[in-house]
Order: structure tokens, then C-alpha cells, then sequence
């Protein structure tokens, strides 16, 4: 049977996991017909919630993304309805998974532009916070940018990346990439800077901490820089890394040999999260007073 890394409170996964009904690769069925009346009532009020804050906050393609599939408020998304609109756009599919998956099957599913989703809904206590992503996390936050030509073929060429980081070791280095860029990259758009980042947009809180707030560093895009830098998982980031463009994020990582990078920050010291140092395009210089009061753990202002 296999074991999931953070336990499941789905009823519908554990009882795949516990018939053996867990794929080779990870994957399970959807079962979109026994998701109860209170999940679709909470995935509602996420997606109103979420929408009605966001304004024009994200990314102008992220909106585009949400009209092209379909995607709204009523129920949650029935992958038998959402992955023919999807794959019909770029070639990628979203599949449901128990949880948490390891990194050799996560890579492989990126690589062959499969997206992993997890099944279950956050419960009313978990609203704002979470150990682990969830189907809205994974699917309002995630989809929408799926759909985009430049951002698809990012993410399977960051897949295919993955699957070679494993072989250098490199794991923690290669994480950060994603990190710092589909959960947690900001994008210059329209002389303004705007969310595209699926932990950013899909988070009522932080999609308006990353812009507005005078906390956290805001720096230009670097791929090396970033393999470098630690980051929070516990709370809002101490740092932003800001793309010019979908394109920009793209060539830099398929034209980029990450060989001799992994080499040359081998001996070299992390950057802590909060930290800037020689060489950044500082955007934004943050103060980090949330995190310094801190943070999510002392109920600090979100300033």
C-alpha cells in the first residue's frame, strides 16, 4: 500500500490507497460524482472569494486561462469535462493524485505535460492555510497558465530538468526553481507588477502581501541566484523573483545548461530567505518587519 506523505482526511483516497488502487504512477480515479455537497459549497466560496479579491492583480493570461477552460464558481471541476479543453490548448492534462507524490514520478508526470492534482478540498478551519495543496490550489492556481503555449512548455522542460537534477544530486537546487516561479513568481506586466505564481494567486492573503506589502524583497529573475536561496514554505515569502516575461522565464531555462550552474554553486554558501546580496537587480529592497515580528505564528501586521 502506499504511504502518503502528509495523511489523507479523504475518505475517497483512503480508500483507494487502502484497495491498492493507486497507479504506478501515482495516480487515482477522480470519482468526481461522490464529491459531497459541503466540498462543491467550499470550492464556491474559494473561487468567489478568491476572484472578488484578486481584481487585476494576476497576470492577464491567468484570466484568459480561467475563461478558455471553463473554469467557475458552481462545482468543482470534473477532469473528464476541463482536461479535452485543456489538452486541445497546450497538450497537458491534469491527474488526480492521492497527496503529496515523490520527485522521480512528479517529474516524470511535468515532463509529459500531466499535471498532478490532489483530490481533496480544504475544510472551513484549513481555509487560509494548509500543509499540503489542494484541487483549488492545484487547479484555479495552476490550470489557467497550463493553457499558455510559452508557460506549458516551461513547465514540461522544468520536468525534464527535474529528472536530470535527480541524477547530479541536485534536488533542493532544482525545487527552488519551482518554488521562486510556478508557486511563487511575480511577472513585470503593463508597468506594474503582477502575480503568477499559483501559491500567490490562489491564496487570498498573499496574493495582496506580494504586491502591496513593504516587507518582503521584490528582485529580477536569475536562475543561479535562485538555486541559491532558501525559502519559507511555513509562511508568506520573504522574497520575490520577478520575470520580464513568460518568455524570458523559458529561454532562460531551456537554453540555460544547468551542469556547469550545479557545479559552479557546489561550495557555496545558501542565501538566506530574507537576505540580498551583490549582483541582485533589486527591485524592491524589503524591510522584513512581518517577519522579523513573526510572522503568520504572532498574527503580525502584514505590512
Amino acid at each position: 500500500m502506499v504511504e502518503l506523505r502528509v495523511p489523507t482526511t479523504d475518505p475517497i483516497v483512503q480508500r483507494q490507497v487502502e484497495a491498492g488502487q493507486v497507479r504506478d504512477d501515482y495516480t487515482i480515479d477522480q470519482c468526481w460524482d461522490e464529491y459531497t455537497d459541503e466540498e462543491h459549497a467550499m470550492w464556491r466560496k474559494l473561487y468567489t472569494r478568491q476572484t472578488g479579491m484578486l481584481g487585476n492583480r494576476a497576470v492577464k493570461e491567468f484570466y484568459e486561462g480561467l475563461d478558455a477552460l471553463g473554469l467557475d464558481e458552481t462545482k468543482i471541476p470534473d477532469f473528464r469535462e476541463l482536461n479535452p479543453k485543456l489538452e486541445a490548448m497546450t497538450g497537458w492534462k491534469l491527474v488526480t493524485v492521492p497527496g503529496l507524490i515523490p520527485d522521480e514520478p512528479f517529474f516524470t508526470h511535468l515532463a509529459n505535460r500531466r499535471f498532478p492534482v490532489g483530490r481533496f478540498i480544504r475544510k472551513p478551519h484549513e481555509i487560509d492555510y494548509l500543509q499540503e495543496p489542494d484541487i483549488f490550489h492545484d487547479v484555479f492556481g495552476h490550470s489557467p497558465l497550463l493553457g499558455l503555449k510559452t508557460f506549458g512548455d516551461y513547465m514540461a522542460a522544468y520536468g525534464r530538468g527535474g529528472l536530470r537534477a535527480l541524477k547530479f544530486g541536485t534536488l533542493e537546487n532544482i525545487t527552488r526553481l519551482y518554488w521562486y516561479t510556478v508557486e511563487f513568481g511575480l511577472i513585470k506586466q503593463d508597468d506594474a507588477l503582477k502575480i503568477y505564481g499559483a501559491g500567490i494567486v490562489s491564496s487570498y492573503t498573499e496574493s495582496v502581501f506580494s504586491l502591496d506589502a513593504r516587507s518582503p524583497n521584490r528582485i529580477g529573475f536569475d536562475i543561479e541566484r535562485i538555486m541559491r536561496a532558501q525559502y519559507r514554505y511555513d509562511d508568506f515569502q520573504q522574497t520575490y523573483f520577478v520575470i520580464d516575461s513568460f518568455e524570458q522565464l523559458l529561454n532562460d531555462t531551456v537554453n540555460n545548461d544547468f551542469a556547469p550552474i550545479y557545479e559552479r554553486i557546489k561550495g557555496q554558501t545558501d542565501i538566506a530567505a530574507r537576505d540580498t546580496v551583490e549582483g541582485d537587480n533589486i527591485i524592491h529592497k524589503g524591510t522584513q518587519e512581518y517577519a522579523d515580528a513573526g510572522g503568520r505564528w504572532e498574527d503580525a501586521p502584514q505590512v
